[in-house]
């Protein structure tokens, strides 16, 4: 099974991005664009794991103790860098509690022997994809000048920058992750509280 760790965002901001999503959508047609019920805010992606890790990763994420977080969503941007987009996101401000519990979650991890992130934590919402584009946020040796989301970028430099609300994290979700070709289906798995 394809596992991960994130945070749940609030309706309230899922139904703002949504409402953005539906005027920006077109600027960017060839972009996957990631559906409103799948935002997520990605603490750590474990990978494909056999069944009966299952049980030893939920022991694991229980054991950790961390204060709840309030995340300020807004602005936008473009990984690796706008010129080479392969990610468009929506930013976030959050405190060190959520850099915290990041960071905390690798450890108890890699005490299973899942891989340590080897970046600094950064935070954000996935909105979309170029075509065929990995999500990784650091430049990669195939990334490439292209134009899947010029239109989009040109679109959005009209705009005032957008603010989505802010929220308070209370607990955070061990999720599979199904792959298919109408897109990534999550679900979550446990549910683990913030203090």
């Amino acid at each position: 099974m394809r596992l991960f760790v994130a945070l749940d965002i609030d309706d309230s901001i899922r139904d703002r991005i949504t409402r953005f999503l539906e005027g920006i959508q077109p600027f960017a047609p060839e972009a996957r664009w990631v559906k409103p019920e799948s935002l997520h805010v990605t603490l750590k992606f474990i990978g494909e794991q056999k069944d009966e890790a299952f049980a030893h990763i939920k022991e694991k994420l229980q054991t950790i103790v961390a204060p709840t977080t309030d995340i300020h969503f807004r602005s936008y941007g473009f990984f690796p860098n706008p010129k080479s987009a392969r990610v468009f996101w929506v930013g976030m401000q959050v405190g060190l509690e959520l850099t915290a519990l990041a960071r905390e979650i690798d450890e108890q991890m890699s005490q299973l022997g899942i891989e340590k992130e080897n970046r600094p934590f950064s935070p954000h919402l996935t909105l979309a994809r170029s075509p065929g584009g990995s999500g990784a946020p650091h430049r990669r040796k195939e990334d490439r000048p292209n134009q899947v989301f010029a239109l989009l970028q040109k679109r959005l430099s009209t705009l005032p920058e957008p603010d989505f609300g802010q929220m308070t994290a209370k607990e955070f979700f061990l999720y599979q992750s199904q792959l298919s070709p109408k897109g990534s289906k999550y679900t979550k798995q446990a549910r683990f509280a913030l203090k």
